[in-house]
């Protein structure tokens, strides 16, 4: 375990690092399907929105950020029709494995388990496409401090 990784997400990551590859593709478009549920919800107040569209994807993804009485993050992203099944299976994934994290969790998070949960050959396939995510996260998070 990564001490840098906070202990949800390294769950997460436990979890993909067993699976064998055909099995962790499903995981990983079932994942897909529940990007949707960390979408914002009309009425939400957000301490940082930042809504764009970058080279690095192929719509427009929003982030969301907001921090409880504790300084606790959530984040909600929205994603356009054409964002790639695997950044939708990373949404997800980063949405539910950062929950309740504080700022500096997120910031010193290295980009090296993104690889561990989606496998060698997804890596080599989206290898420059994969870290998005976690770089706008961070992006949005820094604009917080």
């Amino acid at each position: 375990m990564n001490d840098s990784i906070p202990q949800r997400l390294q769950q997460i990551i436990d979890f993909y690092e067993q699976l064998p590859d055909d099995e962790k593709r499903e995981a990983l478009i079932n994942e897909a399907g529940q990007a949707q549920q960390y979408a914002p919800q009309a009425g939400e107040a957000f301490e940082v929105e930042d809504l764009r569209k970058d080279n690095e994807c192929s719509d427009t993804v929003g982030i969301f950020v907001k921090t409880d009485k504790t300084g606790k993050i959530e984040f909600k992203i929205s994603l356009g029709a054409q964002v790639q099944t695997l950044t939708q299976a990373l949404t997800s994934i980063l949405c539910k494995g950062l929950k309740d994290c504080s700022t500096e969790e997120i910031l010193v998070l290295p980009e090296s388990f993104i690889p561990r949960i989606i496998g060698s050959e997804l890596h080599r396939l989206r290898s420059r496409t994969i870290y998005y995510m976690l770089k706008r996260l961070k992006e949005a998070v820094k604009k917080m401090r």
